[in-house]
């Protein structure tokens, strides 16, 4: 993604390090302990409100979960580069105070657009429970759940071929309701609303610092780079398709948050910007 951008020398500052060290080593337990068959996630990642897996502390304990190491890593990379730069401009507390603001933001417009989504989802499940046959059955699986139409293209063919089975009139809504289930039940994970928070803050205090991009391999201004970010982001989130594990709404919500955070601090004074 990128190289050095000319930070200031020193030690690593103590905030960011110990957000390192506490997303790293849940890592590896939650990968050691998968082997016994004890999921962290399912106790830590976050769930949406309605699921029977939520709990109110994984507003913060999902910002060190992550499901990858590809995920880790990026998101480690990203928060040693530029986090460290921050935390030596506004000292510890603060850095800390914008991370976890970022971070639950990012968590609250993600839960918001789940809401949203699951609402306008149980509606138009509700409409076709009212209106059950195996066609507006095939095309709700198919318009909210496409993964899943191997798995009940049998029961589709089979029901299609006696429509007023009632057996098969029970058993369509049961299949709704399990798959409306498993849609709450897919947990967020990984400190990526909070790092999003963390990149757009040094894109506004270091907006004229050069960045190298690996690929391609060119200079660009932070502020540049940070404004492209946010435009994929958005873009992404917008045209979501099937199948994205991305949650592309938490990215925006924590530079949202960490905009105004940022714009609430500086408005008494003069910020320097370099």
């Amino acid at each position: 993604m990128f190289e050095r951008f000319g930070a200031r020398e020193g030690s690593m500052p103590p905030a960011v390090l110990n957000l390192l060290i506490i997303n790293v080593i849940l890592y590896l337990a939650t990968t050691l302990l998968a082997g016994s068959g004890i999921d962290l996630v399912k106790y830590l990642g976050l769930y949406y409100p309605g699921s029977e897996l939520f709990q109110p502390y994984q507003l913060i304990t999902h910002m060190f979960m992550h499901g990858s190491l590809s995920h880790i890593f990026f998101n480690m990379f990203a928060l040693w580069m530029f986090g460290r730069v921050l935390e030596s401009v506004w000292g510890s507390r603060r850095f800390l105070v914008y991370y976890f603001v970022t971070g639950l933001g990012a968590a609250g417009l993600h839960l918001l657009v789940n809401a949203l989504s699951i609402g306008s989802m149980a509606n138009e499940a509700q409409a076709v429970i009212n209106t059950l046959s195996p066609d507006t059955f095939a095309e709700f699986v198919k318009h909210r759940f496409p993964e899943f139409q191997s798995q009940v293209s049998d029961f589709i063919s089979s029901w299609a071929s006696d429509a007023n089975n009632p057996g098969y009139l029970e058993q369509a809504p049961e299949y709704i309701r399990q798959l409306m289930q498993h849609r709450m039940n897919i947990p967020t994970v990984g400190a990526s609303g909070a790092v999003f928070g963390v990149l757009l803050a040094f894109g506004m205090l270091f907006p004229n610092t050069q960045l190298m991009l690996l690929f391609p391999p060119i200079p660009i201004k932070a502020k540049w780079f940070v404004l492209g970010y946010g435009a994929i982001e958005f873009v992404s989130a917008i045209w979501n398709q099937p199948g994205d594990n991305v949650a592309h709404f938490a990215h925006l919500g924590g530079m949202i948050f960490g905009f105004f955070l940022i714009k609430y601090w500086n408005r008494n004074k003069r910020q320097q910007f370099y």
